[in-house]
């Protein structure tokens, strides 16, 4: 049962981004960084690791001279966040 829950979600920042991720079209790496009061550094590692896994997009545009970095979350991270927190809920009420 506990192989159950996907290791690339259960971490604490990377749960935080995909879960902003599910219930928005995009949101914006500023956002994601006053939402979770994270260093910069580190979101970018997590963002990181959830693009390489195919969860995440990144789009890198610039506006006004700033660089932009909008996420969204793709059909796969759409499938695998639903499964951890089924997989959740099997914690909390375990099959008799």
């Amino acid at each position: 049962m506990y192989n159950d829950l996907d290791p690339l979600l259960h971490s604490q920042l990377r749960l935080a981004i995909i879960s902003m991720l599910v219930s928005s079209e995009k949101v914006e790496f500023t956002h994601i960084q006053e939402e979770t009061k994270a260093a910069a550094g580190n979101i970018s590692i997590q963002i990181k690791n959830l693009q390489e896994a195919g969860y995440i997009e990144v789009e890198k545009t610039f506006k006004n001279n700033y660089p932009k970095t909008m996420l969204s979350i793709t059909h796969k991270g759409v499938k695998a966040f639903e499964s951890y927190i089924n997989n959740l809920k099997k914690y909390i009420n375990p099959p008799k």
